[in-house]
């Protein structure tokens, strides 16, 4: 966090909005990016579709394990991210 001169001159350790919208959009992408990687392993550790067979099997399996969980945490994180940017920050009033 970088502090800025406020019109008084004195530094303030206060935020611009870009960097609050940056710190935003950052903390939703990796809560998408972790949610990804938790799906995954969730998918894995079940068996569903037989993914851990299939992984445990093949003997490119480290590949497979890499393509699933890079495609998962990009969708996640890109959801997360949509969500942010229709929130983008700010209360709604009803």
């Amino acid at each position: 966090m970088q502090s800025h001169n406020n019109r008084d001159g004195n530094k303030s350790d206060a935020q611009s909005p870009e960097e609050r919208l940056v710190r935003f959009m950052l903390g939703h992408m990796v809560a998408g990016l972790a949610a990804g990687f938790v799906f995954g392993g969730a998918l894995i550790a079940t068996n569903v579709a037989n993914l851990r067979t299939l992984l445990f099997a093949s003997s490119d399996g480290w590949l497979f394990a890499v393509l699933f969980f890079m495609g998962l945490s990009v969708t996640f994180g890109s959801l997360a991210m949509g969500v942010a940017i229709m929130l983008d920050g700010k209360p709604r009033k009803h």
